[in-house]
């Protein structure tokens, strides 16, 4: 069984009892980053197997955590943080195991887009989670589709393209478009700012920028 454990977004206590019995319960834990996996592991007191799988690990990798899998071995997936296989590298192994007809099982909780999008006010009943927007290629073409959209969307933004987000989204859309954009969720400093393009642009240009954000619109 493969099993694939959410973990907290950042604050230590936002993980489920099912999924603390599950990491202490399977054969393996494979995780993006040991260091960071071990911070989460230690917390609770779970001491297993560790592998490493991250963006650049290869075929043989995958072929190893398979074999195991075959050999009815139970394993847990876990990234740095969140869920495995929406913002990581999982998305190969969970592919293959699938393909396999290996057992597959999530283990859901923390959610940086629903907290979001709980806070914003925004419909629920249709939504659309497009991850980060393109750097290049297609971002002008998406933006102008989004332009007439009648749902709300999410997006990631890092903490070194958020100012040029804003821009564009301003661009896009009319100033006075109200949205959302959040950082730091589930920390001490968790922030949510609720405005019109225009003013959360000046907002975020004055602050000293960290983290990873969410924008809701």
């Amino acid at each position: 069984m493969l099993y694939i454990v959410s973990t907290p977004i950042w604050n230590l206590e936002d993980i489920t009892y099912r999924a603390v019995r599950i990491l202490k319960e399977v054969d393996y834990i494979v995780c993006e980053d040991t260091r960071t996996s071990w911070v989460l592991l230690k917390a609770y007191d779970i001491k297993n197997n560790l592998l490493n799988f991250h963006a650049h690990s290869d075929d043989s990798k995958i072929k190893k955590i398979l074999d195991l899998l075959k050999e009815w071995k139970n394993i847990a997936l876990i990234s740095d943080a969140w869920t495995p296989w929406i913002s990581d590298p999982a998305y190969n192994l969970v592919r293959k195991a699938i393909e396999e007809n290996i057992q597959v099982c999530p283990i859901p909780w923390a959610s940086a887009v629903l907290s979001a999008i709980v806070w914003s006010w925004m419909h629920m009943h249709d939504f659309r989670f497009i991850w980060f927007l393109p750097v290049k290629k297609w971002r002008q073409t998406l933006l102008k589709e989004l332009e007439k959209k009648d749902y709300t969307v999410v997006i990631y933004e890092s903490v070194h393209r958020i100012l040029k987000t804003l821009e564009d989204l301003e661009k896009t859309f009319w100033k006075d478009h109200k949205i959302v954009v959040a950082r730091e969720l589930t920390k001490k400093f968790e922030e949510f700012k609720r405005d019109t393009i225009e003013e959360c642009r000046i907002y975020f240009w004055k602050q000293n920028l960290k983290w990873e954000f969410v924008i809701v619109f």
